[in-house]
């Protein structure tokens, strides 16, 4: 069963409006949870001590289970920047299905660079 465009541009923007508002729900959450815990604490502006560890996918995964605010908000930042990706990815598979391999050829590199871009991070 071949759908339309239409269909497939309705599809694109489902996943592009619901990637949003989660990550939205889900760091205002960890933002919630975040003041909960610590809205009352003084800060020390003397000394910077950065988020270091929520940096990591891993370390955001794993605090998330003991319900760490800032794991929380940082898992909804990592579902932002993710969105895009997805709809890069479904595009893809979706030239692939039509058999539109040109802009099925500039749709993986837009993702290879995507991916090259992320891996390459502070690495400069």
């Amino acid at each position: 069963m071949m759908t339309n465009k239409r269909d497939i541009q309705l599809i694109i923007s489902r996943i592009l409006r619901t990637g949003v508002f989660a990550s939205v729900g889900i760091a205002l959450a960890g933002g919630i949870i975040y003041l909960w815990r610590h809205g009352n604490e003084v800060v020390n502006y003397e000394v910077f001590k950065g988020a270091q560890g929520y940096q990591a996918p891993g370390y955001v995964f794993h605090n998330i289970v003991t319900i760490h605010g800032r794991a929380i908000i940082q898992a909804g930042i990592l579902l932002l920047i993710a969105t895009p990706v997805i709809r890069v990815i479904f595009s893809a598979v979706n030239f692939i299905l039509e058999k539109d391999y040109l802009y099925t050829g500039i749709t993986l590199l837009v993702l290879g660079i995507i991916i090259f871009s992320m891996l390459q991070g502070g690495s400069f």
